[in-house]
């Protein structure tokens, strides 16, 4: 009997093993299934990835600065006209 009690505690470990391993299994293809569909729906969506926000992001504080410099030269211009004398 005592034979037999270790043979079926060792098929039920087995099957517990085996049913654990196939639980990772489905686990780790569902969150990849998951995954893919998020990104797709994200693609469709259209919607800008981080790099792509953060290079326009950079872009515009360029641009932004470069605003503020030509800004800056135009008004100094426009003060040394206004002390032209006029004609």
């Amino acid at each position: 009997m005592t034979q037999t009690s270790n043979r079926i505690f060792d098929d039920i470990a087995k099957l517990m093993t085996d049913a654990a391993g196939a639980a990772e299994g489905m686990k780790r293809e569902t969150e990849t299934m998951f995954r893919a569909q998020a990104e797709k729906f994200l693609r469709d969506m259209n919607v800008v990835t981080q790099e792509e926000f953060e290079a326009v992001k950079a872009m515009a504080q360029k641009a932004r600065e470069e605003n503020n410099a030509l800004a800056e030269r135009l008004a100094a211009l426009e003060a040394r006209i206004a002390k032209l004398p006029s004609e």
